[in-house]
């Protein structure tokens, strides 16, 4: 059998681990077995195909690892849910002051009461939702 069959099964073979357990450094060394294979294909000696599996195996560790880990402890872009919420526009039904209200926010009716314990918002008027505590919606015009 080919060398280059033999890298193909070990890049295989890293590639299974990488399903089961999620650990994205098996596909890197698959890829780097992949690099062996091609190495192989076009006639390099084993000393060739180990030394670009090597390197193209830790280059990709070394530059894609920390990328990767940067990407997943940002927060993701797009809120969902209540957070969702925040920022958008709401029409008053409902006079809204310190002590409560009822808007239409988002097409749902909600209980809301403003920001600013003095002011009052009357029905018909554009508010912005704040925040939202509970079931609450907290707006200010």
């Amino acid at each position: 059998m080919d060398a280059w069959v033999w890298w193909l099964i070990a890049a295989v073979g890293l590639g299974i681990p990488l399903v089961l357990t999620a650990m994205p450094e098996f596909g890197m060394l698959a890829v780097g077995g992949v690099a062996g294979a091609v190495t192989a294909g076009l006639g390099g000696g084993m000393v060739a195909q180990v030394l670009v599996f090597a390197v193209v195996s830790t280059a990709l560790i070394v530059v894609v690892r920390p990328i990767a880990r940067r990407s997943r402890n940002q927060a993701p872009a797009m809120s969902s849910g209540v957070d969702a919420l925040r920022g958008r526009q709401a029409t008053v039904l409902e006079r809204v002051d310190g002590q409560g209200g009822r808007i239409k926010l988002a097409g749902e009716v909600w209980s809301a009461r403003a920001l600013d314990g003095d002011a009052a918002y009357e029905a018909g008027r554009q508010v912005d939702v704040v925040e939202i505590d509970g079931a609450t919606a907290v707006v200010m015009g």
